[in-house]
């Protein structure tokens, strides 16, 4: 009985507690980007396609909010562009994926791998839900504990400072949990929990690394927006490869088997 299980199955590896992670250098991120930006030129067609899917959904969710205000600005990201991105953000990852293993890159079996990990992409949509929830709620709080009246400066100077740093505790954790987990799905049969805490544990021990990496990802980002959202339909493609390097490169997700995309 001591090498089978109750089930009568011999028992399953060991897998750790988080995957493991490796410390790459400085240059690291820039080399993420080149090697994102390759994949980008060796496969343009899935990568438009899912890129222009991107910039409809971004300017649909800009259209309402110019409509109906700030509040639906807010439910639509919530409800619709959350849960999307992951989905989308997977299906990149397949694109990489093939490119890597030799493979043609193709839509059909992006969306593939996309519908596979479907659940698990819920899951992470239903945790960042959560903390852009909490966000909002901590910005309500320091409104309310620290109120600015007309021409006070000091109050003005306490309600930025205050603002700002919760804002940076809820903005880490966010990016500490998404940094290297979806990849970590798409590659790997993991479930979403100990992907994102690998994905914390790998940022924790690669702060100054991870911290310029996202940096990088917002001034792309917000050169996208930039060109009145057309730039995103090449930026979120390009930042999904270099973010599927990123993982490849920093994660050891060895102890997992590969998931299939058929």
């Amino acid at each position: 009985m001591s090498g089978e299980s109750q089930s009568g199955r011999p028992p399953g590896p060991e897998r750790p507690f988080v995957a493991p992670c490796r410390e790459p250098g400085y240059d690291a991120p820039w080399r993420w980007l080149r090697l994102g930006w390759a994949d980008l030129r060796r496969a343009p067609g899935p990568s438009l396609v899912l890129g222009a899917v991107v910039l409809l959904v971004s300017l649909g969710v800009s259209a309402l909010a110019w409509r109906l205000g700030r509040f639906a600005l807010l439910a639509a990201l919530l409800s619709g562009f959350v849960f999307i991105a992951p989905l989308l953000a997977t299906a990149l990852y397949g694109v990489s994926r093939d490119l890597a293993e030799g493979r043609r890159p193709g839509l059909r079996a992006s969306l593939r791998l996309a519908r596979r990990v479907v659940g698990e992409a819920a899951v992470f949509a239903l945790v960042q839900l959560v903390i852009l929830l909490l966000w909002s709620r901590a910005g309500m709080m320091v409104s309310a504990f620290v109120p600015v009246h007309e021409g006070d400066t000091r109050a003005l100077l306490e309600f930025l400072l205050f603002g700002s740093l919760a804002g940076s505790v809820f903005a880490a954790f966010t990016f500490a949990v998404a940094a290297f987990s979806l990849p970590m799905v798409a590659d790997r049969e993991v479930d979403m929990i100990t992907a994102g805490l690998s994905s914390v544990n790998a940022v924790l021990r690669n702060k100054g690394v991870t911290l310029l990496w996202a940096a990088l990802i917002v001034v792309l980002t917000a050169l996208g927006f930039a060109t009145a959202f057309l730039g995103l339909a090449v930026v979120m493609p390009w930042l999904a490869y270099a973010a599927w390097h990123a993982y490849r490169e920093v994660v050891d997700a060895s102890a997992w088997p590969r998931r299939e995309q058929a």
